[in-house]
């Protein structure tokens, strides 16, 4: 017999973001209810948690679960690969000279995935529905969320966490303004002979980013940015004969490299939500915006609107997902997404311009990050997200 499940908050979608947000928002005291979705595949993708979420994970109660299974990025260091007429200086941020013992640390997304359901069913307050959301309805004062398995959810507010195909986005009427890219990212991880010492090192080629990023012990997670005929060919390497690919690519500076299981390719868009919010429901994460794998900023801007959401949650005089909550979590969220939006696109068309002035600007821009010191550090900062930057 179907039922209904109340509670104050309700978020669709148990990914990472989603996870973390359940979890924050029940700390809180509101009464919340996970609605997970369906089941996911396996994801051999990892994130870098950059300087800002950590600080988030820890008040979430979350970070002793997760830091096992992660690697610090202690050093990042920039390469210029191409064979453009003007070339760029390579430049190194070390993580110690803005007193941190690491810009973030990065971590397999199935184990991410994993701890964060495991703190999920442990959090008081949190009642998790494995169901797959099918209707939505809101009047005054709550909304109505109508499953795949005939129960029913209600809340106060809404928060769609469920990605960047999001059914409630949807219900709500919410277009996506859309950016696409000639790119395609291809995604592998990777053994190799030599220590990688924490350090994350990312080529610029003509097509985009290539980067590596520590993994514990002798691996490496590797995006490789190339066009979508150069993707084809990569995905169509056999395993050795893609480690050898990725060998050259990496100049051999981490020696010789083995690929294991889990390749994949992601078309580069960028796409942003027209509005963040409408009656009783709150976007988040990919639900509001999806970047491009450049910078490390997808969860990282996800894990801030999970906080904003519980900060103004835990306002206990504020109505939960009326009016007033709603406008203020847009106005906190609304600077830092374009913000990181505009960056990144800035970032990856100066790395696919052939015009010389503006290679020549990427060039002097580096030039004076490696050079000068009070810019090179505020430049650390904003990219771990760090407010008072």
């Amino acid at each position: 017999m179907a039922g209904a499940t109340q509670g104050e908050i309700a978020v669709v979608g148990a990914g990472p973001a989603g996870l973390a947000a359940a979890i924050g928002l029940a700390a809180t005291g509101r009464a919340t209810v996970l609605v997970t979705g369906p089941e996911r595949a396996a994801d051999h993708r990892t994130t870098a948690l950059l300087g800002s979420s950590i600080p988030i994970l820890e008040r979430f109660g979350v970070w002793e679960r997760l830091a096992p299974h992660t690697a610090p990025l202690r050093d990042m260091r920039i390469v210029d690969g191409t064979r453009r007429l003007i070339r760029a200086p390579e430049v190194t941020f070390k993580a110690s000279e803005i007193g941190l013992e690491a810009f973030g640390y990065n971590i397999e997304n199935d184990p991410l995935r994993r701890e964060l359901a495991a703190a999920a069913e442990d959090t008081p307050g949190l009642t998790v529905v494995r169901a797959s959301l099918t209707g939505l309805s809101v009047d005054d004062d709550r909304a109505r969320l109508a499953l795949d398995s005939g129960d029913t959810v209600e809340a106060r507010l809404v928060v769609a966490a469920d990605g960047r195909q999001s059914r409630v986005r949807e219900a709500c009427g919410i277009d996506m303004k859309k950016r696409d890219y000639p790119q395609v990212a291809v995604t592998a991880t990777v053994r190799h002979t030599r220590p990688h010492w924490d350090i994350s090192t990312e080529f610029h080629t003509e097509t985009g980013p290539f980067t590596l990023v520590p993994l514990p012990g002798d691996r490496s997670s590797i995006v490789c940015v190339v066009d979508d005929k150069e993707a084809v060919r990569l995905l169509g390497l056999s395993p050795e004969a893609l480690a050898r690919e990725f060998e050259r690519r990496a100049a051999s500076i981490l020696g010789a490299f083995e690929v294991e299981t889990g390749r994949a390719a992601f078309p580069l868009v960028a796409e942003t939500a027209r509005a963040l919010t409408a009656p009783r429901v709150a976007l988040m994460a990919e639900a509001a915006h999806v970047m491009p794998p450049i910078g490390a900023q997808g969860l990282n801007l996800g894990l801030r609107d999970a906080a904003a959401l519980v900060d103004l949650a835990g306002e206990h005089e504020l109505e939960v997902g009326g009016a007033e909550m709603l406008k203020r979590y847009a106005a906190n969220r609304d600077r830092d997404i374009h913000g990181r939006m505009a960056a990144v696109d800035v970032l990856n068309r100066s790395l696919l311009s052939d015009l010389v002035p503006v290679q020549g600007a990427r060039g002097f821009g580096l030039y004076l990050l490696d050079r000068v010191g009070p810019l090179r550090r505020t430049v650390m900062r904003l990219g771990l997200g760090n407010r008072a930057a």
